[in-house]
């Protein structure tokens, strides 16, 4: 299928066909396209001609484009839909996608929709995947999936996979359970191919194989997955039995959101937000950490005013100049050594003794700390300035820089062990935090040094 690009005149074409209902001439324009260029098609979109869209096109097409576009779009065409054509929709799609569209509806259409979608197993298979919560292996996983039990023959094995096969898009493995549907393990296709029609399954599969639990959170799944290059991984209850099975897409997706909200943290937004969201979703993810920003202003402020005898001293003066340098020195590095550690703790990599890490962080420190403190003499001689003041500014600087390392380093590892997500750390909590620490320490040891 050649690649579909989206431009200008594409949706002022697309537009102008809906706007002038010319059916015949849209559904030829579209009919070719795989449903993920539909769905990026719809993003440029009003909400009432993407529904015209939908409600123009077979669901078939449509169902898996709605899975794709954002929620809050998604949300907004699923409010113009009636019951019975969201239904459709949902009867065409796999049991995870579908399980989420309906949890995004409101609690009395979720029932309403449900009445209307004609496949009874379908309909059990979604209220199964409701119960689950949407951040574990259970919330994750699709109830389609190809398994055959140990007992069978590899003829009767065949026939089987045949009439499971249609209802699962894409077969990545297929899974052996007992006559209790316990999951054993998985079938070679070519050791099946190659069996004796009269072997039984029991003598050719494979013992060995990954599974996750329906409560195992998502990260770990994402992890074992990623460790083992699985395409899919089985679902499994507390007994064993085989519930379902969690594929690579899925997995993406969770990854791609898991990001998308580490780096919201990170550059301090407290919700969930998009671009496209209003200006009170925005404040209300926003203001939080404005408001941290705001206390540790005022917190240096305080700091500043216990050391403002520097101030009566005109050959002292010149340190006050350089307090948003100790600050911004303290903010950066601490950002940096936080958001380093905080991709460790991600990928599993930071493990055993902290004692390591402790050494590697304060060498790394007085490296960055010697260079820099260099150049600030180096400045401090083309400039005229007093050694003495020269070497106590680089000196603070240098410790300033060796405790905000270990500060960005420590806190997420602390926050990480209570259980709260290390990528606040690297937000404005590490920033305020170092500029405060940052600002007391410079002067501080400038009263030491200098004696004032």
């Amino acid at each position: 299928m050649p690649k579909f690009e989206i431009s200008k005149s594409v949706i002022d074409n697309i537009k102008e066909l809906i706007n002038k209902s010319s059916d015949v001439r849209l559904r030829k324009r579209l009919k070719d396209l795989h449903y993920a260029d539909i769905a990026e098609v719809i993003y440029e979109l009003s909400t009432e001609q993407a529904t015209y869209l939908i409600k123009l096109l077979e669901s078939e097409k449509t169902a898996d484009a709605l899975a794709e576009v954002d929620e809050d779009i998604r949300e907004r065409i699923l409010e113009k839909l009636s019951a019975k054509e969201i239904a459709e929709e949902i009867e065409e799609l796999d049991t995870d996608d579908a399980a989420d569209l309906i949890s995004e509806l409101p609690e009395d259409r979720q029932e309403i929709v449900m009445s209307q979608i004609k496949d009874s197993d379908h309909v059990e298979d979604i209220r199964e995947l409701l119960t689950y919560n949407e951040n574990t292996a259970g919330g994750l996983m699709a109830k389609e999936l190809v398994k055959v039990e140990e007992n069978l023959s590899v003829l009767k094995c065949l026939n089987a996979m045949r009439a499971q096969a249609e209802e699962v898009t894409r077969v990545h493995s297929i899974y052996v359970v007992d006559e209790h549907n316990i999951l054993k393990g998985r079938l070679s296709l070519k050791d099946l191919i190659t069996a004796n029609s009269r072997a039984i399954v029991k003598d050719i599969y494979i013992p060995q194989v990954d599974a996750v639990t329906i409560d195992q959170p998502g990260e770990e799944v994402a992890d074992i997955m990623s460790k083992y290059d699985l395409e899919a991984i089985p679902v499994v209850d507390k007994k064993k039995q085989l519930v379902g099975r969690i594929t690579i897409d899925d997995i993406v997706d969770l990854i791609k959101e898991e990001a998308e909200k580490d780096y919201q943290l990170a550059a301090g937004i407290s919700n969930d937000v998009e671009a496209n969201d209003g200006v009170f979703e925005l404040t209300k993810a926003r203001l939080p950490w404005l408001f941290l920003g705001l206390l540790g202003g005022l917190g240096g402020v305080f700091i500043l005013q216990d050391f403002e005898k520097i101030m009566e001293l005109p050959e002292l003066r010149s340190l006050f100049f350089y307090t948003p340098l100790i600050a911004a020195m303290a903010g950066n590095v601490g950002v940096q050594s936080s958001a380093i550690i905080v991709q460790g703790l991600a990928n599993n990599l930071v493990k055993g003794s902290l004692l390591p890490l402790l050494f590697k962080e304060i060498g790394l420190g007085l490296i960055n700390g010697l260079v820099l403190a260099l150049i600030l003499i180096l400045f401090g001689f083309i400039i005229n300035q007093d050694p003495i003041i020269s070497l106590t500014i680089a000196g603070a600087m240098m410790g300033v820089i060796i405790i905000a390392a270990l500060v960005g380093t420590f806190v997420p590892i602390i926050l990480n062990k209570r259980g709260i997500d290390p990528a606040i750390a690297t937000g404005p909590f590490i920033t305020t935090a170092n500029d405060i620490f940052g600002i007391f320490l410079f002067f501080y040891m400038a009263k030491i040094f200098l004696g004032f």
